[in-house]
């Protein structure tokens, strides 16, 4: 299947904040708070974007609706069925768009589309399973990694999941 593929790059501005470009033109301006990303884009929308799962996203716009993306690796986030952004910011991003043009796309694997809808109660067991990974694999490291601890000022999302942007 074919899908239809939006790049994008990442600029961090002067006040902690992102400028993301996508290539088809948008825009969006993003900031971490409070465990979300903020965001509002040039065509008017705004809301929060949320790691509910090790690898699911869970974008809320501010009138009420809902989408999920999967996050898959090599900076590449499926949105849906049909829609994969890449960050092309990113090494992995780069080295993700580099195996596609050789054609060795097949080693980045599979475009699994996201859920369509989750309940809050499969959205906090995903919440849940996620922490514990997060705690169970930083038990076993000895080394704290030198930066604030607190996640609002790195754009890291701490999933430990290869995770190389700030939620697709």
């Amino acid at each position: 299947m074919r899908h239809r593929v939006i790049d994008y790059t990442d600029e961090l501005l002067a006040d902690g904040s992102v400028h993301r470009r996508f290539s088809d033109g948008r825009q969006e301006w993003r900031r971490r708070g409070n465990g979300v990303v903020h965001w509002r884009d040039s065509d008017g929308n705004q809301g929060t974007d949320e790691l509910v799962g090790t690898r699911i996203v869970k974008r809320t716009y501010s009138y009420g609706r809902v989408v999920y993306a999967r996050e898959l690796g090599y900076g590449r986030t499926a949105w849906s069925a049909e829609l994969v952004t890449r960050n092309r910011t990113t090494f992995s991003g780069r080295m993700g768009a580099i195996l596609t043009a050789v054609g060795a796309g097949a080693l980045l694997g599979a475009v699994v589309a996201p859920p369509l809808v989750l309940s809050p109660l499969e959205e906090e067991e995903m919440r849940r399973q996620a922490l514990q990974q997060q705690n169970s694999s930083s038990s076993g490291d000895s080394s704290s990694g030198g930066g604030s601890g607190s996640g609002e000022d790195d754009w890291d999302d701490g999933s430990g999941g290869g995770a190389d942007d700030d939620f697709g």
